[in-house]
C-alpha cells in the first residue's frame, strides 16, 4: 500500500540553541512523505521517503533565513534538497526507525524515534495515519559549521539540532479513485 503527506495537518521543524541561553525553532514549509506498506497496520514498511524543499525554510525572521539557504549553511543554489530514506522497517519494536540522511549531499545514517499515534478513517472514507517523530543530529557532520564566537566566548550556535515533526500520512487508494472516476464518467453520458 501506499501513503502520502497530508501537508494541511503534518509540520517538520527543528531547533537550535542560541548563545546556548535561548532556543530558535525553524520549520520547513514544503515537504513530502511517501511511505509503502505491506498492509494497514503500518507493522511494516517497504520504503520511506521524506523530501524537505530548503528554499522553504523559516524562522520567522527574514535575514536568519536568507543566511540559512546561503553557503554558511545550506547552500541552496547547490543543495535545495534535504533527504530522508528508510528501507524495510519492521515493527515499531523500540519506537527507533534507521535510515540514511542527506544535506548539503552529505549523507550519514540515523535514528529517529518514532511514535505511531494511530490510524483513523476521515469523514470521507479515506485512511489516515498519525505519526510523532523526533530525533537529534550534529550539524557539522553534514557541513553546517558556520559559527561565531561572542566577545565573552559564547558560540552563536549550538552544534547539536533537535528536530521534530508531526506527521499524517493518507492511505492512496487507487482502486478507489478508478473507481469514482469510472461512476463520475457514467454518470455524465
Amino acid at each position: 500500500m501506499k501513503w502520502t503527506l497530508d501537508a494541511h495537518h503534518s509540520e517538520l521543524m527543528f531547533k537550535v540553541k542560541h548563545l546556548m541561553i535561548t532556543t530558535v525553532t525553524g520549520y520547513f514549509k514544503k515537504f513530502s512523505v511517501s511511505a509503502e506498506t505491506a498492509d494497514e497496520s503500518y507493522s511494516k514498511f517497504s520504503a520511506i521517503v521524506v523530501e524537505a524543499d530548503v528554499n522553504s525554510v523559516s524562522t520567522n525572521n527574514e535575514h536568519r533565513d536568507k543566511h540559512l539557504k546561503s553557503a554558511d549553511f545550506f547552500d541552496v543554489a547547490h543543495y535545495p534538497t534535504i533527504i530522508f530514506t528508510a528501507q524495510g522497517f519492521d515493527d515499531f519494536a523500540g519506537n527507533l526507525l534507521e535510515g540514511d540522511l542527506t544535506i548539503k549531499g552529505i549523507t550519514k545514517s540515523i535514528s529517529l524515534a518514532v511514535e505511531l499515534n494511530g490510524i483513523a478513517t476521515d469523514m470521507y472514507g479515506t485512511a489516515k495515519a498519525g505519526f510523532s517523530v523526533s530525533g537529534s543530529l550534529s550539524r557539522k557532520e553534514f557541513g553546517l559549521t558556520w559559527n561565531s564566537v561572542t566577545e565573552t566566548g559564547n558560540v552563536v550556535l549550538s552544534d547539536e539540532v533537535k528536530f521534530q515533526a508531526e506527521i499524517q500520512l493518507v492511505k492512496n487508494d487507487i482502486a478507489k479513485q478508478e473507481l469514482q472516476l469510472t461512476d463520475t464518467n457514467e454518470t455524465a453520458q
